[in-house]
């Protein structure tokens, strides 16, 4: 949105700098009219206009990837926070506190001409109504109605109403309307001011143009006498408005353009086709993953981060919905993944079970088996579930008619998001950490694999991950699920595989582990019983970082998205920077994790350090870094000033 609005007023800046250099001094008025409309116009749809001619790939920003390539269904991070309450942001309520100013003061316009109407004496003509305002010498339009003062001169009276006539007659109201409603969307955008402006002498020029054609002496006469009384209403034709009284004169006392010079109007073919060309180029992030022609280089190909994975399947997403032909290769240094369009019934599904017509590929260089049997076709081997399927009566979950039903889900509607919710929380209820895989320092995602087989038993399980620890106790974690009502597709029972990841996250900044027999929970509580009676109170009266209704700012998050992120990323920057090896436990070959907890007061000062580790001189290293934390704006809870506790785990490990 931010990227449209800024092209959007660079358009509207380099529209009105041609117009003032070539053509405000030209008498094409009604040209001039149409040339400002049109272009506040074209600066609105131009942004949006792709012209496949003048398209240039610049590496999309994102990839995606499906359920079929590695089995993921919704990712479970065990441990993660999710978004409490409504979320706004500070821009969106600055951009709904500017429109509702504007609207409030065009409602206060509004009202003005009401009262205006009201006070004065109305006779109704055949082309307008004319509205006699007593004790008053001003004189402008509003659509049909002429407002003018009972002190108007009579000799100048007639002139007033043909000059008015022809505002009424062209719709010059609907212009200044029109721009008065840019102004409320656009408020902060001062150059629709400036177009409001242009188009309301344009409408003066037009309209002493007209009367000018009959009566020019007098119409000439009439300006040069008194200025007269105006409302400040940026919506009405003015007759007397002395800032262009004399840009008035002076167009009148003007002889008329040549035709030749409407050629300057051509200086906007160039110009537009440079701007279509800009909105045709296909933008990438800089920190998008390497894209070359439709090519992903990716870390490795069998085993995708999770944001890789999201990539990809975005990605490819993108591309299916285009018409044109297309492929999209992903590789590692070793292997590849093609993806190619068709219009063949062959599917790949993606992380929220969303088919898209793929043909996919897969290249094995280093004769590595395939990932999943009946899952993942061999090196080369185009991918159709449908062959699998009458081979071995397995479909993929996202395409049985029938999912399996999670104990408990009968009667629900969406039998699908039932069973995913189900398994989250029956991951959630039975995750443990492996104690011995924490002391380690070993964590990372374990993708497990299982099918749910004609008696709704589970079966088949695989998996993989970075540990033989972590693999072990996902496989403990899906033997445990209970046993499901069988799927099924064209009316037969059938084997659905199923895959999900189970993260496995060793304790973050500012997390706390959500069960209560971590050995991190347990670590905090001793290490807070062991602090003084105030630094006691002081963790008694706080709210946990992942509670505070306003967490405490890092210097420099104070614009971010997401603070609490902001600050995560923050701290472990910062104990990265100031991190030092102590060199005596370099000489005695020690390493460990040392587990930090402090806290940040009502005025965002660190206290209560407090740390617990394997060694004294690692404990001594990551209390000196934590000292060197800057100081915060600190965190509010219920419109106070809290305290906010925070942990956070420093390993020190040899290489």
């Amino acid at each position: 949105m931010i990227q449209y609005i800024l092209e959007s007023m660079a358009f509207q800046l380099v529209f009105l700098v041609i117009y003032d250099a070539l053509l405000k001094r030209e008498t094409f008025f009604q040209w001039n009219r149409f040339y400002l409309l049109g272009t506040f116009l074209l600066s609105l749809v131009l942004p949006f206009i792709k012209i496949d001619a003048f398209k240039t790939t610049v590496e999309q920003p994102y990839i995606e990837y499906g359920e079929q390539l590695w089995g993921v269904n919704n990712a479970l991070v065990v441990g993660a926070r999710e978004p409490t309450g409504i979320d706004i942001s500070w821009q969106t309520v600055l951009f709904v506190s500017g429109a509702l100013v504007a609207t409030l003061l065009l409602a206060y316009k509004l009202r003005q001409l009401y009262l205006l109407s009201i006070k004065g004496d109305r006779i109704s003509f055949k082309e307008f109504t004319q509205i006699l305002i007593p004790n008053s010498n001003m004189a402008f339009s509003f659509f049909k109605s002429i407002f003018i003062g009972d002190k108007v001169s009579k000799t100048d009276y007639t002139n007033i109403i043909d000059h008015e006539l022809v505002h009424i007659k062209q719709g010059h109201s609907w212009d200044l309307l029109f721009f008065e409603l840019m102004r409320i969307i656009g408020w902060f955008n001062p150059l629709v001011y400036v177009y409001q402006n242009r188009i309301s002498e344009l409408h003066e020029f037009i309209a002493d143009a007209k009367v000018a054609k009959n009566n020019k002496n007098e119409q000439y006469q009439l300006l040069l006498s008194q200025v007269f009384q105006t409302q400040n209403i940026s919506f009405i034709n003015h007759f007397f408005k002395s800032s262009l009284i004399k840009k008035r004169i002076v167009m009148l006392q003007k002889s008329q353009s040549k035709s030749v010079f409407k050629l300057k109007y051509l200086a906007l073919l160039p110009l537009i086709l440079g701007m279509l060309f800009y909105t045709s180029c296909e933008n990438d992030d800089e920190n998008s993953l390497e894209v070359n022609e439709n090519i992903i280089t990716v870390s490795s190909v069998d085993n995708l981060s999770e944001e890789e994975e999201t990539k990809v399947y975005a990605r490819l997403k993108s591309l299916a919905d285009s018409e044109e032909a297309w492929s999209l290769k992903v590789e590692d240094s070793q292997n590849s993944l093609k993806f190619e369009s068709t219009k063949e019934d062959v599917f790949v599904s993606g992380i929220n079970n969303e088919p898209i017509r793929a043909k996919m590929t897969i290249n094995n260089t280093n004769g590595r088996a395939k990932l999943f049997k009946n899952f993942i076709p061999s090196a080369g081997e185009p991918y159709d579930w449908k062959k699998i399927y009458r081979e071995e009566n397995l479909v993929p979950f996202a395409y049985a008619h029938e999912v399996p039903v999670f104990p408990g889900c009968e009667n629900e509607n969406d039998l699908k998001a039932c069973f995913q919710q189900n398994m989250q929380e029956h991951i959630g209820k039975y995750f443990k950490y492996p104690e011995e895989a924490q002391r380690q320092g070993i964590q990372g995602r374990v993708s497990i694999m299982f099918t749910i087989n004609e008696d709704g038993l589970i079966t088949d399980i695989r998996k993989r991950g970075p540990h033989e620890l972590l693999e072990n106790e996902a496989v403990r974690i899906i033997k445990k699920l209970p046993r499901m009502t069988p799927g099924s597709f064209e009316g037969k029972t059938v084997k659905v595989p199923f895959s999900i990841p189970i993260s496995f996250k060793l304790e973050q900044a500012g997390f706390s582990p959500s069960s209560t027999d971590d050995i991190y929970a347990q670590m905090q509580k001793e290490e807070i019983a062991k602090l003084s009676a105030e630094a006691q109170i002081a963790y008694g009266n706080s709210v946990a970082f992942k509670e505070v209704e306003i967490p405490p700012v890092f210097p420099g998050c104070e614009n971010a998205d997401n603070i609490q992120d902001c600050f995560q990323k923050s701290v472990n920057r910062h104990i990265s920077k100031n991190f030092r090896y102590p060199q005596d436990a370099q000489e005695r070959g020690i390493q460990g994790r040392v587990l930090v907890i402090f806290l940040m007061d009502t005025s965002g000062n660190i206290t209560h350090i407090s740390t617990r580790g394997p060694d004294k001189s690692f404990e001594e290293e990551a209390e000196r870094i934590i000292s060197k934390l800057p100081k915060m704006s600190p965190g509010k809870h219920k419109g106070k000033n809290v305290n906010v506790p925070y942990s956070v785990p420093i390993t020190f490990k040899l290489r």
